[in-house]
């Protein structure tokens, strides 16, 4: 399955972890996950997007074994009941090891925060299966971000440049540009100053000319708060307002908790 290039794909987020930022514990059984998967199926969702490790500020290391384990049953699940999503199921994940296994039963994309940096096997396992890859920069050289207010001369530079010599290192593994999607990453994952994750989506289409499709997640981050102390659970209104942006300047995958929200502003 090919993500199509003429229209906007909504990637609704499944974390199947205790501790993410926002949902951590609501769908880390088979059961529940599922029951949220048929949800953001039936609002619309192309891509469900399946997590098993939070990589959040102060969040917790996990092994391949357990990830795979909060994964692999709700992949086969999905597929065991044949569950209708338009072009299917995404693991986030950095480990080639839980990618492989996802690959292998049924997805089709592989979301990687840390653009191969965190397994080196990553790109020989991508560029083997032809599938869709999103790579993400973070400032962070480790999987798990941190809460710092990285300074930038030209953030939209800092990640063109990041970005350059990902996706060579990337066609050097065999993995070809059109299996690429990159992500520029928001919220803590550019800076804790919320001033630089504003500034990426509204210069989004600076990235552009590196022919890669532009994957963006401002869903309920901390950039998205206003008054800056709001809690996730009431960020719906700023994560809108930055999707709009985003899409205003040429995102082409929108990855969100809100799935039948943020449909129905693509559609206005």
């Amino acid at each position: 399955m090919k993500l199509a290039k003429t229209s906007i794909s909504v990637m609704g987020i499944l974390n199947t972890t205790p501790d993410s930022f926002y949902d951590g514990g609501k769908f880390d059984a088979v059961e529940s996950a599922v029951a949220r998967a048929k949800e953001m199926i039936a609002e619309g969702a192309d891509i469900i997007d399946i997590g098993g490790e939070s990589t959040g500020p102060e969040s917790l290391d996990v092994s391949v074994e357990e990830e795979a384990g909060r994964v692999i049953p709700i992949i086969e699940r999905i597929k065991n009941e044949e569950l209708r999503i338009k072009n299917g199921i995404s693991v986030d994940t950095y480990k080639a090891e839980v990618a492989r296994q996802a690959l292998e039963a049924g997805a089709f994309m592989i979301n990687d925060i840390t653009a191969g940096r965190g397994d080196d096997e990553m790109f020989n396992v991508i560029a083997d299966a032809g599938c869709e890859y999103v790579m993400m920069r973070g400032k962070d050289n480790s999987p798990r971000t941190t809460v710092k207010d990285e300074k930038y001369d030209d953030v939209i530079k800092t990640i063109h440049d990041f970005f350059e010599e990902r996706i060579e290192s990337a066609k050097k593994a065999g993995i070809q540009l059109e299996q690429i999607i990159i992500d520029p990453g928001l919220g803590h994952f550019v800076s804790s100053d919320p001033k630089y994750s504003w500034e990426v989506l509204e210069r989004l289409e600076e990235l552009k000319d590196l022919g890669c499709r532009i994957l963006v997640s401002p869903s309920r981050k901390s950039f998205t708060a206003d008054p800056p102390n709001q809690p996730p659970s009431e960020r719906l209104e700023g994560t809108l307002k930055a999707t709009k942006i985003a899409i205003e300047n040429g995102a082409d995958v929108v990855r969100t908790h809100d799935v039948g929200e943020t449909i129905s502003l693509i559609q206005k």
